[in-house]
């Protein structure tokens, strides 16, 4: 289905069609229409599916054709709650790229970075605001900030600001919103506490359930490289120059790690950076460009990237180490794999991390192909890997059930599909 087809407004089809897009995502399918029609939206689609733009077209569409109240047209009129910075500023440049022939105004307001511009943004007046829970309660203190005419509430990524611990400063913010609003909720998966939360604060809500629950996105690749602890840098290192992947985003579970592993990747020669909670905003945001423009190969991040990284066409995700959640290795991989491109998921596995692999595959309903690189083989015994009776082949490779023995390596990179006629819209 085309977006000429859902009812959107020409100003922002034509914002829309600049961008080279023409066909909707199922979730944009779904959604769009419901909102337009004022309904309160429960939705759970895989991540890179486009749950961004199928809440930011039909968000603008109801602001520009509808009258602002005339008691205080400087409060917002739409406010959309993100969990991390990262993804608090993605959606605030997809308000800005779709609504640029629209008459409304947007901020984006987020811990960090210096409070006073924000200050002097929201006392300008906009129509639309993005904000993080903790520096959105922070202008609230402030009293630098009127919530009581928004018109809209999205909660996007609801699912990863639960497991923030951010529930607690949303109903503070939900105390000082109307009644009246129409609430958005977005989430990559479908869990009980989720439910619960939707139960409380949506009326009467359309639900949008487009993948199975808690699936990895069909177009990724997904391989488990077995190898010993101490010798997962070493390996990646080496799989990197010998696929001659160009754009790599690694994640680790820690910050410690992650700038440990950046600095020995560095030294191989391979030009990395680190992103994680403890860096500043500005060193986020130029990492991230950086790697975005390809003046960085490799990006190695904690799981504060896992959300909400909207990356053209990146081929490779690799998990250093496997989370200790197996709902984060399907966000962590959804940054691969986006908008019907194709990609790789790359996860090193050493023989402790076994308990999480199989909880990884519960999750998934589904045992992921092993392979063992030749000269890396784990020295650690069979009796220690998980009973995986349907061992499937993958594009890079296999492994036996008894000691992994070697196999092949591919030189041939997975790539995107194929060139498309139309482009699906992905942010």
């Amino acid at each position: 289905m085309t977006f000429r087809n859902l009812g959107l407004s020409t100003d922002l089809l034509r914002a829309v069609a600049e961008e080279g897009y023409t066909e909707a995502t199922p979730i944009q399918q779904q959604a769009i229409p419901a909102i337009l029609q004022g309904q309160d939206i429960f939705a759970s689609a895989q991540t890179g599916t486009g749950k961004t733009a199928g809440f930011t077209l039909p968000l603008l569409h109801r602001l520009s054709t509808a009258n602002p109240s005339k008691q205080n047209r400087r409060t917002p009129r739409a406010l959309i709650l993100a969990p991390t910075r990262e993804l608090a500023a993605q959606v605030g440049d997809s308000v800005k790229t779709y609504g640029k022939y629209l008459s409304l105004t947007s901020a984006v307001v987020y811990g960090g970075v210096g409070i006073g511009p924000q200050i002097q943004a929201l006392r300008r007046g906009v129509d639309i605001l993005i904000a993080t829970p903790g520096r959105l309660l922070d202008h609230l203190g402030q009293k630098t900030l009127d919530l009581s005419q928004v018109e809209i509430l999205v909660l996007d990524e609801c699912d990863r600001m639960l497991d923030m611990g951010f529930i607690h400063d949303i109903r503070k913010i939900l105390a000082v919103l109307p009644s009246s609003r129409q609430t958005l909720m977005f989430s990559a998966t479908f869990s009980k506490p989720i439910q619960q939360l939707a139960n409380t604060l949506l009326k009467s809500p359309t639900l949008i359930e487009v993948a199975r629950r808690n699936t990895a996105a069909e177009q990724v690749e997904q391989v488990v490289h077995l190898v010993d602890r101490d010798r997962k840098r070493e390996l990646l290192s080496y799989m990197i120059g010998f696929h001659n992947w160009k754009q790599v985003l690694v994640f680790t579970r820690t910050k410690h790690g992650a700038n440990r592993l950046a600095e020995q990747l560095a030294k191989d020669g391979l030009k990395t950076t680190a992103i994680h909670g403890n860096k500043t905003q500005a060193a986020r945001t130029r990492a991230l460009s950086e790697f975005k423009q390809g003046k960085v190969r490799v990006l190695v991040a904690t799981d504060v990237a896992s959300r909400g990284l909207d990356i053209d066409q990146l081929p490779h995700v690799v998990n250093f180490e496997l989370p200790n959640v197996p709902e984060d290795y399907v966000h962590r991989i959804g940054r691969t794999g986006r908008a019907g491109n194709g990609g790789c998921a790359v996860s090193l596995v050493s023989g402790e991390e076994y308990s999480l692999l199989e909880n990884i595959e519960r999750l998934l309903n589904q045992t992921l192909a092993r392979d063992v690189t030749p000269g890396y083989e784990p020295t650690a015994t069979s009796e220690t890997e998980p009973d995986q009776p349907n061992r499937k082949r993958s594009g890079q490779g296999r492994s036996n059930r008894t000691k992994p023995q070697p196999t092949s390596n591919r030189s041939k990179k997975p790539t995107a599909s194929g060139t498309r006629d139309r482009k699906p819209l992905r942010a």
